[in-house]
């Protein structure tokens, strides 16, 4: 049996492989916050989901009206864990009450962010997500065995630039692959 140094995936993309079952990441690409021997945690990137940061806002202050500006401004399913806790990947001019750096990258989970967003005043890059994506220690390495997944360097520009329909095969296409090429049937050499 082979003995082999675990390769951790911190700050890279997973992209979901064609034949992924699980419909809470058939056709997802996840942002990979942490992955140690512990387990692994994620944000899905190209979800958005029907709310928007001005429905949010309407909950945590209900006596406000939210600006118009953030209608515009969706909201991602994260992942299926803790779907009522927010997340905002988003560039790390500034720090909030609860962030955290990433590479380059900041992640908050403190409404200030949130208000600081709709203020205008808030990071220039950003992604807000309900939920996050998670697993248990060596969870994530039995799924890269399974083919599940393919990983690849993350890229801010497919985030931030990017609609979010055109992430995952972006992210494929920096690996040099066609999503839409590969077969559903995975095989093991």
């Amino acid at each position: 049996m082979k003995n082999l140094t675990p390769s951790y995936l911190k700050h890279q993309f997973l992209i979901a492989m064609p034949h992924m079952a699980d419909p809470n990441f058939a056709q997802t690409l996840t942002y990979i916050v942490e992955h140690n021997a512990n387990g692994a945690m994620g944000l899905v990137v190209n979800r958005p989901q029907e709310l928007n940061l001005a429905d949010i806002l309407e909950q945590l202050r209900p006596d406000e009206e939210p600006p118009l500006s953030t209608l515009q401004v969706p909201i991602y399913i994260g992942g299926p864990v803790q779907t009522d806790r927010g997340f905002v990947l988003h560039s790390s001019e500034r720090s909030y009450e609860a962030t955290i750096e990433l590479e380059g990258l900041s992640l908050s989970t403190s409404q200030d962010v949130l208000f600081a967003l709709a203020n205008g005043e808030g990071p220039a890059q950003s992604l807000i997500t309900l939920g996050y994506a998670g697993w248990e220690a060596g969870q994530l390495e039995a799924e890269l065995a399974d083919n599940a997944w393919l990983n690849c360097p993350f890229d801010p520009e497919i985030i931030f630039s990017l609609a979010s329909d055109q992430r995952l095969s972006a992210a494929a296409a920096s690996l040099g692959i066609n999503l839409s090429l590969l077969t559903s049937q995975a095989g093991h050499a």
